[in-house]
C-alpha cells in the first residue's frame, strides 16, 4: 500500500496505535506500550470521560513534552456538546491546551467546530465518533467544514472503511475495548433517566444494566441468564490489522480513558507488537500468542469483531454479564471450609471492643492455563453465577497443575476459574512511572579529526515526517600524548545516554587515528547534542505563541460571542412563521397513511414519515420525508432518491445534509445532530440548512435562547416518546428465535418492549433492515409551556405518533392546537397529561 498524505504530514502504511490515558500514570502506560498518539481530557468539563482523572495545566504540559520527545502526539478530547454560555470557555480551552503543546482536538459539536476553523484554522481538529458519520459523502463533508481527520461510527465494515478511505480524508477507527450499543452521538438512554447526558460526557452506561425483553401481551421472551439485552461483548481487531492497514485506515484506536495504567499498557503493548509484526514480517506463534493472552487477561466482556464484516448477531453479545470476564484458566476440583473466626473490626462500642464473624475456606483448582502468583482470580458456581468470590494466586502454575486458594467461603466443585487482573500486567505498568517512559531512537553521527571541534550530531524522524537534529561542537581534538583513543571506545561513550530522552539505534564516524580525549569531556558534548535535539524536537511548539499572540482571551472571546449573537438576535427572522407571536406549525410524524390523515383531519398543517414507511402504502400528497439518523453506503439507495430540488426534507445526519445542499433541497436539521449553541445554529446555516429541529436535551431556557437567535424555522417536539438509542444490533435477538429474515420476523409485528430493573416498559421497534430503536418508557409533553414557546418564537411543534394509533394522534394534536389556542384566548393550556414527563425542559443537563 502507498504511504497517503494528509494535511498534517505524511502517515506511513501501518496504521497510527492511538491509546486513551485518563490521567498521567496511564499515559505514561500509554507511551511505555508504543503508542503513537494518545488521547486524553484537558480539564473536566468539556470531554466525554468527565470523571476521568484528566489533566491539570502541569501535568498536560509534561505529558505533551515526553511524547513529543517519544515521538508520539497528544490529542485532546473536546467531544461533548457544547451550551452557548460555554463556547468562550470552550474556546478558551483549546487555545490553552494548543499553547500547551495539543497536537490536535477531538470534536463532537458542530457549533465549536465552526469558531475554531473560523478563528484559528492553523488548529488540527478531528470529528468525533460521536458526530455520527459513516460513509463517504459526510466524511467528504466534515473535510469540507475544516476537519483533519475523521472518526467513523464502530459499526462499519472493512469494506466500508475501504470505500471511504478513497476520498483521501484520514480516518479513524475503533480497535479495541467496550462498544457502545447504540450508534454514537444520537443515544438519550442515560439522560432519560436524569440529567447525566452522553452527549455531555456524563454517560451512566444505561445500556449494561438489567433489561427483560417482553411481547405485547406482557410476556418474557428474553431466556434465563439472558438479563443484559444491550450490553455487547467489547470490540477486538487484532486478528485483522493487516486487512484495515490494506484498507486504508489510518488511525487504531483503543478504547478506555476510564481503564487503569496496566490495562493501557498490556493492551497497547499487544497491539504495538502485533503492528511491528505486521511491519518486519518477524512473527513467531509463541509471541503471537503472548499477545493476545495480554488481552484476555486485561479487563474485557469476552470479544467481538461481527462489525467488521456486516455482523451484528447474537454472537457480539454478553448477555449474561456486564463485567470483567478476564481469561478462563480452569476449575474448581475439590473445596473445604476452614471454619470461621472473630476479629477486631476497630474501635469501641459502649466500652467494649467490636468483633466480626470471619468465614474461611480454600479451592483446589486444577488448571487448563497458567497463572502467575499475584494474579486475581474470580470463582464463580455455574448454578448461581451471582455468588462468585475472588482469591489470589500464591504462586506460578502451569497448564495440567493443581493449586490451593484461599477463600472466603466453600465453592461448589466445577466452578469455573478466571485470571481477570495479571500481576505481571501490573508490575509492567508500574515500572514504567520514569521520567522517560519510552526512550526515542536516534542516529548518532560523530566527528573527531585533528585540530577540529569533536561533533556530535544527534536525528530523528517520526511517523508523520517530522525531522529534527541536534547538533553540538566542543573541545578541539589533539593528537594523543599518551595512549590514543579507539573509535569504539568514542562510541561507547557517546551512546550512553543515560536519562535522556534517546537511545541510539545507528552510529556513524568520521574519526583520525592517534587522537587523544578526555571521555568526561565526550559526555559534555553528547549532553550539548541531546539538549540541542530536544531544543529541535520542542520547538515547533514552543513557536505556536507568536502566531496566536494576538488572540483574545477568554474575556476578549466571551464578548466577541456576545456581540455575534446579539447580531444574530436582532436580524433572526420568524421563517415561515411571519413574525414573532405567530401561532407554529403544527407538525405531525407519522408511521402510517391512516395515522397521517387522522393527523390532517386534526388540524395537523405538516406531516413527515420515514422513507421506509412512505415506500409503502397510499400517502396523502406533500408529506415530507424524514430521513435515517444512520446513513451508510448501503443506505443511500433508498434515502437518496427522497431529496429533490426545492423540496423540504428532514436530514438525520451531516451526509443527508450534505447531499441536500447539493441539490437545493429545503433541509430541516433532525434533532439527531444536536444544536446546543448559537454557534452550531451558524453553522448548519453556512451548510446550508433550512431549518433546524431542536434536541430533547435542551432546557426552555435554552429553547428560548436558540429559537430567539435562529434565521431558519426552528421546531420541537411536544409531544410523543423520544428515540432513547439507534442500534445496528436487533434487539428482539435476545429472544433467541432470529433466523436472519427481518422482512418476516413474527416478533417485529409485536409492540415488544424493555422492562427495566425498576419496572417501567421502554418500547422496541426494529425495522426491516435489522436496526433497532428503543423509546423514552415515559411519553414528553409539552403542551403546558405552548405559551413559552411561541413567545421564544419557535415556529413548527410536533407530536411524534410513531407509537400512537390514529385516535390517539387525533387526539394529541386536538390538544396541540387547542392549546395554541387557549395561550392566544390569554387561558392557560390543558395540564401536562398523567403519566407524561416535561423532559428536560426544567431539569437541564449537566
Amino acid at each position: 500500500m502507498q504511504e497517503r498524505q494528509n494535511g498534517r504530514g505524511t502517515t506511513s502504511a501501518l496504521p497510527e496505535l492511538l491509546a486513551p490515558a485518563g490521567g498521567p500514570a496511564a499515559f505514561d502506560a500509554a507511551l511505555a506500550g508504543g503508542a503513537d498518539a494518545i488521547y486524553v481530557g484537558f480539564g473536566n468539563d468539556f470531554n466525554a470521560r468527565r470523571s476521568a482523572e484528566n489533566f491539570t495545566d502541569e501535568s498536560f504540559a509534561e505529558a505533551c513534552r515526553k511524547a513529543h520527545l517519544a515521538g508520539s502526539r497528544v490529542y485532546v478530547t473536546t467531544n461533548v456538546v457544547i451550551k452557548t454560555g460555554e463556547m468562550a470557555r470552550a474556546l478558551a480551552l483549546v487555545r490553552h491546551a494548543w499553547l500547551l503543546g495539543a497536537d490536535a482536538f477531538i470534536v463532537q459539536d458542530l457549533g465549536l467546530l465552526f469558531e475554531l476553523h473560523r478563528r484559528w484554522p492553523q488548529i488540527e481538529v478531528h470529528a468525533s465518533t460521536q458526530m455520527n458519520v459513516h460513509d463517504a459523502r459526510g466524511v467528504c463533508w466534515a473535510a469540507a467544514q475544516g476537519v483533519d481527520r475523521v472518526t467513523l461510527s464502530r459499526e462499519l465494515s472493512v469494506a466500508e472503511i475501504a470505500e471511504i478511505a478513497k476520498t483521501g480524508v484520514e480516518l479513524e477507527g475503533f480497535g479495541h475495548g467496550a462498544l457502545c450499543f447504540c450508534y454514537s452521538g444520537i443515544c438519550l438512554m442515560s439522560s432519560l433517566g436524569g440529567t447525566r447526558s452522553a452527549n455531555r460526557g456524563m454517560c451512566a452506561q444505561p445500556c449494561r444494566l438489567l433489561y427483560q425483553l417482553l411481547d405485547g401481551e406482557g410476556r418474557v421472551l428474553s431466556p434465563a441468564g439472558n438479563e443484559r439485552a444491550l450490553c455487547p461483548k467489547d470490540y477486538c481487531t487484532i486478528d485483522h490489522l493487516d486487512e484495515l492497514r490494506a484498507a486504508g485506515l489510518g488511525s487504531l484506536k483503543i478504547e478506555g480513558r476510564m481503564k487503569a495504567p496496566d490495562y493501557v499498557f498490556a493492551v497497547s503493548s499487544a497491539y504495538r507488537g502485533e503492528l511491528d509484526a505486521l511491519a518486519h514480517g518477524d512473527d513467531t506463534p509463541e509471541a503471537a500468542e503472548e499477545r493476545r493472552e495480554w488481552l484476555r487477561r486485561a479487563f474485557n466482556r469476552d470479544f467481538t469483531h461481527a462489525y467488521l464484516y456486516g455482523r451484528s448477531g447474537n454472537d457480539m453479545m454478553s448477555y449474561e454479564r456486564s463485567n470483567n470476564r478476564g481469561e478462563l484458566v480452569g476449575e474448581v476440583v475439590a473445596t473445604r471450609d476452614l471454619g470461621g473466626t472473630r476479629v477486631r473490626r476497630g474501635g469501641t462500642e459502649g466500652g467494649r471492643e467490636r468483633f466480626r464473624h470471619v468465614t474461611r475456606a480454600e479451592v483446589t483448582v486444577r488448571l487448563d492455563k497458567h497463572v502467575g502468583k499475584g494474579d486475581l482470580l474470580e470463582v464463580r458456581p455455574v448454578a448461581d453465577p451471582s455468588q462468585f468470590l475472588t482469591a489470589l494466586a500464591d504462586e506460578d502454575a502451569g497448564a495440567g497443575e493443581v493449586i490451593t486458594c484461599k477463600v472466603t467461603r466453600p465453592m461448589p466443585v466445577g466452578s469455573p476459574v478466571r485470571v481477570i487482573r495479571s500481576q505481571r500486567a501490573l508490575d509492567a505498568a508500574g515500572h514504567v512511572a520514569t521520567a522517560v517512559p519510552r526512550k526515542r531512537p536516534v542516529q548518532v553521527s560523530v566527528v573527531a579529526r585533528l585540530g577540529e571541534p569533536f561533533v556530535v550530531e544527534l536525528s530523528c524522524s517520526d511517523r508523520y515526517g517530522r525531522h529534527a537534529v541536534g547538533r553540538a561542537e566542543g573541545f578541539v581534538v589533539e593528537a594523543a600524548r599518551t595512549r590514543a583513543v579507539t573509535a569504539g571506545e568514542i562510541r561507547e561513550h557517546v551512546e550512553r545516554m543515560g536519562q535522556s530522552a534517546f537511545e541510539p539505534v545507528s552510529y556513524e564516524s568520521v574519526c583520525d587515528e592517534g587522537v587523544g580525549m578526555s571521555f568526561s569531556a565526550v559526555h559534555k558534548v553528547r549532553a550539548k547534542a541531546c539538549q540541542a535535539l530536544e531544543q529541535s524536537i520542542l520547538a515547533p511548539y514552543e513557536e505556536r505563541g507568536e502566531g496566536l499572540a494576538s488572540t483574545p482571551d477568554l474575556e476578549d472571546i466571551s464578548a466577541g460571542l456576545k456581540a455575534v449573537a446579539l447580531k444574530r438576535t436582532g436580524s433572526a427572522s420568524r421563517v415561515g412563521t411571519g413574525g414573532e407571536n405567530t401561532p407554529p406549525q403544527v407538525c405531525v410524524l407519522a408511521p402510517t397513511p391512516e395515522i397521517a390523515r387522522s393527523a390532517q383531519g386534526a388540524g395537523a398543517e405538516r406531516v413527515y414519515a420515514t422513507v421506509d414507511d412512505l415506500a409503502s402504502g397510499s400517502w396523502p400528497e406533500g408529506v415530507v420525508p424524514w430521513l435515517d439518523e444512520v446513513c451508510r453506503e448501503i443506505d443511500r439507495g433508498r434515502l437518496d432518491p427522497w431529496v429533490s430540488e426545492g423540496a423540504p426534507v428532514a436530514v438525520g445526519n451531516v451526509s443527508e445534509l450534505a447531499l441536500a445542499t447539493e441539490r437545493g433541497a429545503c433541509a430541516e436539521v433532525r434533532t439527531t445532530i444536536p444544536v446546543h449553541n448559537s454557534s452550531a445554529l451558524a453553522a448548519l446555516e453556512a451548510a446550508g440548512a433550512k431549518g433546524v429541529w431542536l434536541t430533547g436535551e435542551l432546557s426552555l431556557a435554552e429553547v428560548r435562547s436558540l429559537a430567539q437567535a435562529s434565521h431558519m424555522s426552528v421546531g420541537l417536539v411536544v409531544y410523543g416518546r423520544d428515540r432513547a438509542m439507534t442500534s445496528e444490533h436487533c434487539v428482539l435477538q435476545v429472544a433467541g428465535r432470529c433466523k436472519g429474515d427481518c422482512a418476516n420476523c413474527a416478533l417485529r409485528g409485536e409492540a415488544c418492549a424493555l422492562r427495566t430493573k425498576d419496572g417501567e416498559l421502554m418500547p422496541v421497534r426494529t425495522d426491516i433492515h435489522g436496526r433497532s430503536r428503543i423509546y423514552a418508557a415515559q411519553p414528553l409533553d409539552a403542551t403546558p409551556q405552548m405559551g413559552e414557546l411561541i413567545d421564544a418564537g419557535v415556529s413548527r411543534v410536533m407530536v411524534d405518533a410513531t407509537l400512537l394509533s390514529a385516535e390517539e394522534t387525533a387526539h394529541e394534536v386536538g390538544r396541540v392546537i387547542e392549546s395554541i389556542a387557549a395561550i392566544h384566548a390569554g387561558r392557560r393550556p390543558a395540564p401536562r397529561e398523567d403519566g407524561a414527563t416535561s423532559g428536560h425542559l426544567f431539569a437541564p443537563i449537566v
